[in-house]
């Protein structure tokens, strides 16, 4: 078994760390914060905005902000993260003000796009109540009410 994890940490635009041996890494998931040694099992997580650590073979922990991605673990030495949006940094609170914001911006777009459901709803519900009312002429209710007139028409 390898005593090192290689670690690759990406955005979209960028490459922000590419193959780093490193002795651990830490890192929190929806579950909470779990840590990553040499061996792992294969896994596969989706990762919140957090700030992901890791630990070189100098003893020197690294940090990285990230807006939310995916972190993989194959043959239990290589640690992949894809994610959004990254810093990398030292200064572990200026990153976590990062993240803070991050997570703020999430909530916001969450809070946005349910706004904008409920809002698509109550406007499906409208119109279909304006197409079922039976007093409305040519809506199914009308129609259903003159066929039953014209029915009783003829049987009288």
């Amino acid at each position: 078994m390898s005593r090192a994890l290689t670690l690759t940490i990406t955005t979209p635009t960028r490459v922000l760390v590419a193959g780093l041996e490193v002795r651990a890494v830490r890192a929190e998931d929806e579950s909470g914060s779990f840590g990553l040694l040499p061996g792992h099992t294969d896994f596969l997580t989706v990762l919140p905005a957090s700030v992901l650590r890791w630990r070189t073979a100098d003893d020197v922990t690294h940090y990285c902000a990230q807006g939310g991605g995916l972190l993989t673990v194959e043959g239990g030495t290589r640690v992949a993260v894809a994610c959004r949006q990254g810093t990398l940094g030292d200064d572990l609170a200026r990153l976590e003000e990062e993240v803070d914001r991050l997570r703020a911006a999430e909530t916001d777009i969450a809070r946005k796009a349910r706004v904008e459901q409920m809002r698509l709803h109550a406007n499906a519900v409208r119109q279909l109540m304006r197409f079922l009312r039976p007093e409305r002429p040519g809506t199914f209710g009308a129609v259903g009410a003159e066929a039953a007139a014209t029915e009783a028409d003829e049987v009288s």
